[in-house]
């Protein structure tokens, strides 16, 4: 028996949000490169990370096909003197949290040649200790963000408060929802992605039309003996 029995988990984690298909992002941050190595076995192709100088580690070492055919997404909070190494390792950035970060990750992927697959974080719930835009604010500067020649805005991406019930996840989610529907209107663009759901929480992301969601504990978990 291996010790995370990814696919297992995986299977159940599918059987559980049909008929949803959403991209599911196995969220590796807590687990090491062994870790990542099953879950690409497993079928899995998005791997998320928090801690930069630790996820360089892991995906230094991975195997060159893993690399290769793997997409990396890097989903904690970002401070401007990291963003040079994301760009560097990381195909999208879930958590672009204000303007500032934006224009500064423009500026470092314009002078590497590269356009930086982003997505915006949203504080949908107002949380003070949570970071994103606001509605508002976010709506305000919208414009201008869009305008960054470094940075691609795919979508949305949201985080649930803590220990949120049943009406509340499903107020958070199809806010996002609705956000992106707005911005996109607004905006003639495009979008399509909604990064919402974790291990906690996915069942109902997926309802309000998460395309991405962000699983760690679900898919690691070893067998109950």
């Amino acid at each position: 028996m291996t010790d995370y029995v990814v696919e297992k988990n995986l299977l159940r984690l599918k059987q559980e949000i049909v008929p949803y298909t959403p991209r599911i992002i196995a969220v590796t941050k807590y687990y090491d490169v062994n870790a990542i190595i099953e879950a690409y076995n497993a079928g899995l192709r998005d791997f998320g990370e928090s801690k930069i100088n630790d996820a360089i580690s892991k995906i230094e070492q991975l195997p060159e096909t893993i690399k290769k055919e793997s997409t990396f997404h890097y989903i904690g909070h970002l401070q401007s003197n990291k963003v040079a190494k994301v760009i560097k390792y990381f195909d999208y950035i879930h958590s672009v949290d204000s303007l500032r970060l934006a224009k500064i990750i423009s500026e470092k992927a314009v002078s590497i040649g590269k356009i930086q697959n982003v997505l915006i974080e949203v504080n949908i719930s107002g949380e003070v200790q949570k970071f994103g835009f606001d509605i508002e604010e976010l709506k305000n500067c919208f414009e201008e963000l869009k305008s960054l020649r470094g940075i691609k805005i795919h979508g949305l991406m949201c985080m649930a408060p803590l220990g949120a019930g049943d009406t509340e996840l499903d107020s958070v989610f199809s806010q996002t929802r609705l956000l992106l529907k707005e911005l996109n209107n607004c905006h003639s663009m495009q979008m399509s992605e909604l990064s919402m759901g974790m291990s906690d929480d996915y069942k109902y992301a997926v309802v309000n039309g998460a395309t991405m969601i962000r699983i760690g504990r679900n898919l690691f978990k070893k067998e109950d003996i």
